[in-house]
């Protein structure tokens, strides 16, 4: 069994949490991340985990949102070779709830090939990409939580100096949670402790 750390982590100036394992380390002690967005990685395994706030898609339906993000999301990376997994059905989440407007979520796991940063479609690897969307529809927010896990990684991507080349050896193997269980544990322990960063006060 995989012993981990895990810690409940301040998000978004402290007005979101979420439990995740301490081997994530926070993108922005690197580079600059978008104010929209928290990101964490491995480094170690390439493996990321990123929260972002959005306004809400009213024209997107409740019923397969994750995977029409999901779907965006392979557009925008320009990602080859896109696969669906699985979806979920819509699940109400009543501790999200706001002024009695209930919250819902759905999920997504695809498969895809995309290239780190600005590298060229020879150096893509293997990625799984499970995406949550939270619908905060008191406060018209889309909460998009995705991590990737590396299937295989390409000897000519960047990440391969770090992770090495070919298959990515499973999470257990290292003593590690699954991306899966990292994923599930991030969306389940979700929490809003200041309504005021969507601009409503309770």
């Amino acid at each position: 069994m995989a012993q981990e750390k895990y810690s409940q982590h301040s998000l978004f100036g402290g007005a979101i949490s979420s439990l995740f394992p301490d081997r994530f380390q926070d993108v922005s002690d690197v580079r600059e991340v978008p104010d929209h967005q928290e990101a964490f990685v491995d480094p170690a395994r390439d493996e990321s985990l990123i929260f972002e706030l959005l306004d809400l898609k009213p024209e997107v339906g409740d019923n397969g949102s994750a995977t029409w993000f999901l779907q965006d999301l392979a557009t925008e990376q320009e990602a080859e070779g896109s696969v669906l997994i699985e979806q979920s059905g819509v699940v109400e989440v009543p501790g999200l709830s706001y002024g009695n407007i209930p919250a819902v979520v759905t999920t997504a796991v695809g498969q895809m090939a995309i290239s780190k940063g600005r590298q060229g479609r020879d150096a893509q690897n293997t990625v799984r990409v499970y995406v949550a969307n939270l619908r905060l529809k008191g406060v018209s927010t889309d909460v998009l939580i995705t991590a990737y896990e590396p299937i295989h990684i390409n000897p000519l991507s960047e990440s391969a100096s770090t992770v090495g080349s070919s298959n990515a050896a499973p999470a257990l193997h290292s003593g590690h949670v699954p991306m899966v269980e990292v994923f599930r544990l991030a969306i389940s322990s979700f929490k809003v402790s200041d309504w005021n960063l969507f601009g409503s006060g309770p």
